[in-house]
């Protein structure tokens, strides 16, 4: 059976936790709409870029490996 000591401290812990996190979070500078559909188009298109960049790769080894298999 748990005191009311122990019971007491877990809460206390996890009060302040919560309250840290509270504080941290106030701390943040969120971006703007604009700021985040800018970031994120960003993103995008570096992942669509690079995706085809990868896959022009895979392809090209892939018919290296092909062509050298075959002879």
């Amino acid at each position: 059976m748990m005191n009311k000591a122990g019971t007491n401290k877990k809460e206390n812990k996890l009060v302040k936790s919560i309250r840290g996190i509270k504080s941290e979070f106030k701390k943040i500078v969120w971006p703007s709409w604009k700021q985040l559909v800018n970031n994120t188009l960003i993103v995008i298109a570096f992942v669509l870029i690079f995706g085809i960049i990868i896959a022009l790769l895979d392809t090209g080894f892939r018919f290296s490996i092909v062509q050298w298999f075959t002879k």
